[in-house]
């Protein structure tokens, strides 16, 4: 009890010891003679009970990690020393309330140098920032990657005939597209040849490749494999693949503009250490790119490819289950009493454009009654949409869907640049992109949009989008995958 001539008690208070006390003691405790520990298997690492991955990190193992989004702006979240570019992607979408966690991924830019590429699932992001300049642009871009594990699901469109080595294995009545597959679900892959043209101080220079398990190979005769005339080039595990921008190809005079790069996986991302190559198209620079990743590691992307696959399957992805139990349907004809299924491809063509014409005709029904007017009825939804991209020129929207991969049914919707109020439908199908010009016009006083000159119309862009996402129509594949932006 405090008085009023008492002193006033105080609690004691912790006090930092410096850390260089501890100096001084280590050579008394080295003197010291040693004491058994009681507990030894409570210490010992090899016979603990408690796992370390159980453990919490301390806080000097935690690193800030800056991630920028395609609107340009930067997001911090505290990463351990062996984060992988996976949790990192989870913990993004979480934090930004996106879907389909398995479709986002870390996109390692170079904007000076004019390189980019996509980082693995396992790869740990420290490790990978560690070969940044200091003073570069360097970041890492949190988008869409439709195609990252798609070489798993169509491996004929990456792996085209005439690029797989004779010197592959292929069995008796099997075709290519068959080894592929094969080799694909060991993790393996088949061996690829092919003419790229390398960059050699200031000028390019067409020589025949060919990427084996055991390295990159040159040939100095023209395409002969024999051994004499074959030259090792690079290890793959010392290799990193990064993508060549279409600004910097034509820097550098690129004969086209098919470009990726070459360097050393160890040490600082520098352009004029690297090796630049040129192929003759989109396709060949793919399988270029799919087949160093496959030889470099190997099973481990077929285990990345699984863990989404099991992801998917354990998550909230309705949109992939729907797909799924769709895949499993037939086509029928149900004008009978009892209905029958279509065997013919021509008339399940017929049956879906019947189907489209009926779909169209009770959508305008609808929307005739008395209590939906066409001025009530929103005719600007569309810009609401994430595939919706305004007025993006056909160049951007190229650019925004090879960032995201070209995968079958990856679309996007923009205003037309050359035809006023008209939309254009850029989709990708078999790794190129088509456009598709989508014209209003008018029927009976109400508006609609098509683009197949009429036969077809729809009341807006959002249930044409809609019916192509059941139906092809007039397009080669069933729109899948909107290609999106990254806006909040």
């Amino acid at each position: 009890m405090e008085g009023e001539g008492s002193s006033v008690v105080r609690r004691s208070q912790p006090i930092a010891i410096a850390s260089n006390r501890f100096k001084g003691a280590e050579s008394l405790s080295s003197s010291a003679p040693a004491i058994p520990n009681p507990f030894p298997e409570l210490c010992s690492p090899s016979h603990s009970p408690v796992t370390m991955a159980t453990l919490t990190a301390p806080s000097s193992d935690r690193h800030l990690l800056k991630v920028f989004g395609e609107d340009h702006r930067g997001r911090s979240l505290w990463v351990g020393r062996t984060t992988t570019a996976r949790e990192v992607c989870r913990t993004l979408v979480r934090t930004a309330g996106c879907g389909q966690q398995e479709d986002w991924t870390l996109l390692e830019c170079h904007p000076a140098l004019g390189l980019e590429r996509c980082l693995e699932d396992h790869e740990v992001v420290l490790e990978v920032q560690a070969s940044w300049s200091l003073t570069g642009d360097s970041r890492l871009l949190f988008c869409k990657n439709y195609a990252k594990d798609q070489v798993f699901c169509q491996p004929a469109l990456f792996f085209p005939q005439h690029m797989i080595s004779a010197n592959a294995q292929v069995g008796e009545g099997m075709t290519s597209s068959q080894l592929v597959q094969d080799l694909l679900g060991s993790g393996a892959c088949p061996e690829i040849q092919g003419f790229l043209h390398t960059r050699e101080s200031k000028s390019w220079r067409k020589i025949c490749y060919f990427l084996r398990p055991s390295g990159l190979y040159c040939s100095t005769k023209g395409a002969s494999k024999e051994a004499e005339h074959l030259r090792h080039v690079a290890h793959l595990q010392h290799l990193q693949v990064y993508k060549v921008l279409e600004e910097s190809a034509r820097v550098h005079a690129a004969p086209s503009r098919f470009c990726f790069c070459l360097t050393l996986s160890r040490g600082s991302v520098h352009l004029q250490d690297g090796v630049m190559m040129c192929a003759d198209s989109d396709q060949s620079r793919t399988c270029w790119m799919s087949a160093f990743r496959l030889f470099k590691h190997g099973q481990q992307l077929q285990c990345n490819f699984q863990e989404s696959k099991w992801s998917n399957l354990h998550g909230t992805k309705l949109t992939d289950v729907k797909a799924k139990s769709e895949a499993s349907l037939v086509a029928m004809e149900l004008s009978g009493k009892s209905g029958r299924v279509l065997q013919s491809p021509s008339e399940v063509e017929s049956a879906e454009r019947a189907e489209g014409q009926g779909w169209r005709r009770t959508e305008a029904l609808r929307c005739s009654l008395p209590n939906l007017s066409s001025a009530s009825r929103a005719s600007c939804v569309h810009l609401t949409r994430p595939w919706f991209h305004g007025g993006v020129s056909r160049k951007e929207a190229h650019r925004l869907m090879e960032k995201q991969g070209l995968v079958d049914g990856m679309f996007l919707v923009r205003d037309s640049q050359q035809h006023e109020d008209c939309f254009v439908l850029s989709l990708c199908y078999q790794l190129t992109i088509k456009h598709f010009l989508v014209i209003p016009c008018e029927e009976q006083g109400r508006k609609y949009v098509t683009m197949d000159d009429g036969a077809s119309l729809f009341l807006d862009l959002h249930h044409m989008i809609h019916f192509h996402l059941l139906n092809k129509g007039v397009l080669p594949v069933c729109l899948s995958h909107p290609c999106v932006c990254l806006t909040r």
